[in-house]
């Protein structure tokens, strides 16, 4: 009799308690556009689980090693996250290499960086005013760059695509400035009927060539109505002449473009120069590139903003090279302070030692430089799966999820998912190469469910993969 209760109690528990039922196939509308757009279900990983279910929901060639494009640095923030903490700085130091009398160096300023990668344009002001408020107002001597935090490869920014100058092909520096960026904002000037052309920064070293015309028709894709070229002068080769061509709809509006052009060092003493001097500080000397001497005490320390702010800015705007600096500071961390050289092997065994103690065993996991900007990257689509039930449990989960781009609210998401039930409840990060799609985060279905959506699509018609992604998030919302 007691077996008999206990037997009619468990089938009236699994009657009551919903039972999610795993498929290794793809919703039959998910199928459908696949087949429309001619990808193939061999070309994609699909994974998607219910946080706190046993099994997933899907499980489509889950286990295959693909290129995961950006999405791949759901790895490095989340790693970072743990190893280094949401509080985590990255130091800059500057050092007088002589003596200071009356507010005056005699001597040299020098600079050592550790790979702060959100040292932009506010933040290097907010270092220089700080430097000002020691009461040094003149250098007398040079400005010193010490790149030595990091011990990687010299490698080609064009190597990637041919694009040496675009901004998402820069590499990491220990001190890297601004990203190395100048950004050309064009406006629009209907009573002259030109565009109008700003530089911000404008190094001395760069000039301006403004050859737009005016148009009156759509905007459309701007980018393709206009070229950008970049002439180095043929006796100092970092000087530039950026030349515009081509037309600009007044429809259009203000927008903005991003170009990598100088080498580091001239681009770091074109803008100190300028900041230092707005702030009433004079400096007459050029810039080195050199290791600093041993012994010299700091004159002050520049700490970046904390981690927790910086991998919103990497996650929610896809920043490689922010990407790129995190994931070379995860071999290092605290032992910036032992002037420990930072080396993708560090990183790499950094990572391997992190995942093998959350017991995660990812065999075909393959990380480049953690920026998923790269033709090597691999990971599956079930341990991307796994990677996100384990942020989701883990203490720093507020600040990583936080960090990704929300469903037609901002970042890359900004303008998709918009007018469908969807808005603003999923937190996903997008990818993109050349032959590869991705999609990966969370999302909270219409019964309150959060579940976890994981989509890679690596194949020569990937670009028109969007709809399919999409086609599979809806489902997901709207499932039973």
């Amino acid at each position: 009799m007691i077996r008999i209760c206990l037997y009619l109690s468990l089938l009236i528990l699994l009657n009551v308690l919903p039972v999610s039922a795993f498929s290794n196939e793809l919703p039959l509308t998910v199928k459908q556009k696949l087949l429309q757009i001619a990808i193939p279900e061999s070309a994609v990983g699909v994974y998607v689980q219910e946080i706190g279910a046993s099994q997933p929901l899907i499980a489509v060639n889950a286990d295959s090693a693909m290129n995961p494009a950006s999405v791949m640095k759901l790895l490095t923030t989340y790693a970072g996250l743990e190893l280094l903490g949401p509080a985590y700085t990255w130091p800059t130091v500057l050092y007088a290499s002589g003596k200071i009398i009356d507010g005056v160096l005699h001597g040299d300023l020098i600079i050592k960086g550790y790979g702060d990668p959100k040292l932009d344009l506010e933040n290097f002001w907010l270092l220089i005013h700080r430097l000002r408020q020691t009461g040094l107002h003149e250098i007398k001597g040079n400005l010193v760059l010490d790149h030595t935090h990091y011990d990687i490869p010299n490698d080609d920014p064009g190597e990637f695509d041919g694009q040496p100058y675009r901004t998402y092909n820069i590499l990491p520096e220990a001190l890297l400035v601004n990203y190395r960026t100048s950004t050309i904002h064009l406006f629009p000037q209907p009573e002259k009927n030109s565009v109008r052309v700003v530089v911000d920064p404008l190094p001395e070293s760069l000039q301006i060539q403004n050859n737009l015309k005016l148009t009156q028709g759509a905007c459309g894709d701007w980018r393709n109505s206009l070229t950008i070229d970049a002439i180095t002068d043929k006796d100092d080769k970092n000087n530039f002449t950026v030349v515009l061509n081509g037309s600009f709809s007044k429809q259009c509006g203000k927008q903005s473009y991003m170009l990598s052009l100088q080498d580091s060092a001239i681009y770091t003493r074109d803008l100190f120069k300028r900041l230092w001097a707005q702030q009433g500080g004079l400096f007459y000397g050029n810039v080195i590139v050199s290791q600093m001497p041993k012994g010299l005490p700091p004159l002050k320390i520049y700490q970046s903003p904390p981690l927790a702010d910086v991998i919103r800015g990497i996650n929610k705007f896809s920043n490689n090279i922010a990407a790129r600096q995190l994931y070379l500071t995860l071999g290092t961390g605290e032992a910036v302070a032992n002037n420990s050289p930072a080396t993708l092997a560090k990183s790499d065994a950094a990572i391997r030692r992190w995942l093998a103690d959350k017991q995660l065993s990812f065999p075909e996991l393959m990380v480049e430089n953690g920026s998923g900007l790269s033709r090597k990257e691999r990971i599956s689509a079930r341990h991307m799966g796994q990677l996100l039930l384990a942020a989701f449990k883990s203490p720093v989960m507020p600040e990583f999820i936080s960090s990704l781009p929300i469903a037609a609210v901002d970042g890359t998401l900004k303008n998709r998912f918009m007018d469908t039930p969807v808005k603003g409840l999923a937190h996903m990060k997008t990818g993109a190469l050349n032959d590869v799609r991705a999609l990966a985060g969370y999302l909270l279905d219409k019964t309150g469910r959060r579940v976890i959506v994981v989509f890679f699509v690596n194949h020569d018609q990937a670009g028109q993969s969007r709809v399919a992604m999409d086609t599979l998030v809806h489902w997901v919302y709207n499932r039973e």
